[in-house]
């Protein structure tokens, strides 16, 4: 079976199903022990690849070869990659699509917002018109195989939201996201629109959406959960804390052995070997 099929049988399964947001190889492999299914998130790959935020700097060629190597990797897993505008052009969308549909992935998330672009919780979104976005996302689904195409619209006025989920339903789009969704009602809300469409929802830290856990969101009727910075976020405080610790040390490590859970060099090599 293709990873775009498995996906899909994996959304359409009853239930919430969840992936988890990765930034490098390193934080792959760790979430890979927990969950079976991936997303590859642009705040993540925008912070780890660059040392940058979250406004459009992603060039597309540097997301196909992290893509790939994370397939090489880990080979079972579901991946869901995010490629936001599809870089501005419609054409290099569609050639991405393709590309990472070669290189194993399991689906993509298009967005509608024009450029300069923001990440999805963040103030200052603006979006295309819709007619211009629905013929993007149109190519795009021509140009797929069996890949999982999720259609992401970054509006924000009640009625627009709603307007656009509606819209993105009757396409051939496998999924359906609003993303920086405020609450619960609109939740609900955005099902009731969308109707059999399966429908997801992105949990960020800090973000602008409740915090709601997997039975919540699939007593709400939604079918993916991507949580896009869990990995990212707990790399930020458990590295700033160590280093922290090593300076109030003067300089001495820690040793692994003295400490329950602590990782070493045997811990570290275990966990990579994994990926030969």
């Amino acid at each position: 079976m293709r990873y775009g099929n498995r996906l899909r049988e994996a959304v359409t399964a009853p239930g919430t199903t969840p992936l988890i947001g990765v930034y490098d190889m390193y934080s792959a492999t760790l979430a890979a022990r927990h969950y079976d299914g991936l997303f590859v998130s642009g705040f993540g790959f925008a912070a780890s690849y660059y040392g940058l935020p979250d406004i459009g700097f992603i060039a597309w060629p540097d997301m196909v070869a992290f893509a790939e190597r994370l397939r090489t990797a880990l080979p079972d897993v579901h991946l869901l990659v995010d490629i936001d505008d599809g870089y501005v052009d419609t054409e290099v969308a569609c050639h991405v699509v393709r590309r990472l549909e070669r290189a194993g992935a399991s689906g993509v998330v298009l967005e509608d917002q024009k450029r300069p672009r923001r990440c999805g919780h963040a103030d200052g979104k603006q979006v295309l018109p819709l007619d211009e976005y629905l013929d993007k996302l149109h190519r795009v689904l021509d140009a797929r195989g069996d890949l999982v195409v999720v259609a992401r619209t970054d509006a924000v006025e009640d009625a627009e939201m709603l307007r656009r989920a509606a819209a993105l339903a009757k396409t051939e789009a496998d999924v359906v996201l609003v993303d920086g969704v405020r609450t619960v009602d609109a939740v609900r809300r955005i099902r009731d629109v969308t109707g059999d469409k399966p429908l997801l929802f992105n949990q960020i830290g800090g973000g602008r959406s409740p915090r709601l856990s997997l039975s919540e969101l699939s007593a709400l009727g939604v079918d993916v959960a991507i949580y896009s910075t869990p990995c990212l976020f707990a790399a930020h405080r458990a590295v700033d804390r160590a280093l922290g610790d090593l300076k109030d040390a003067d300089g001495r490590l820690p040793d692994p052995r003295s400490e329950a859970g602590a990782v070493g060099v045997a811990e570290s090599t275990r966990l990579l070997e994994g990926n030969l």
